[in-house]
């Protein structure tokens, strides 16, 4: 029996194909997100990270070598965050927690 993903910030379960997987696979911390929204409060209340890799690759896009919020070039230390939706997976890549954070707050891709 697998363990459900839980949402980092509420707490709500996550099938596989739902929410918002965020890692920082140098690091090997991730998160999980049942709604974009959840994103802002988990950062500034310190972004509390579980240990380990996601689940799954993040899906091959150039765009993920840039940050989404300023495009500034990134290292191996950025932020992926991974939007599930059914069989589809849409990437970001970030500089870090207060970027993924300020991208989150402005609407995400859709701002």
């Amino acid at each position: 029996m697998t363990v459900a993903t839980r949402c980092s910030w509420c707490g709500a379960p996550l099938e596989p194909d739902e929410g918002y997987r965020a890692a920082e696979i140098a690091g090997e911390r991730k998160a999980a997100f049942c709604r974009l929204e959840h994103v802002v409060p988990w950062a500034m209340h310190g972004a509390h990270w579980e240990a380990g890799l996601p689940d799954e690759p993040a899906p091959p896009d150039p765009a993920l070598d840039r940050c989404s919020e300023c495009d500034a070039a990134l290292d191996d230390t950025r932020i992926l965050l991974v939007r599930h939706r059914g069989e589809h997976l849409v990437g970001d890549a970030f500089c870090g927690a207060e970027h993924l954070m300020l991208w989150a707050r402005a609407g995400g891709r859709y701002r």
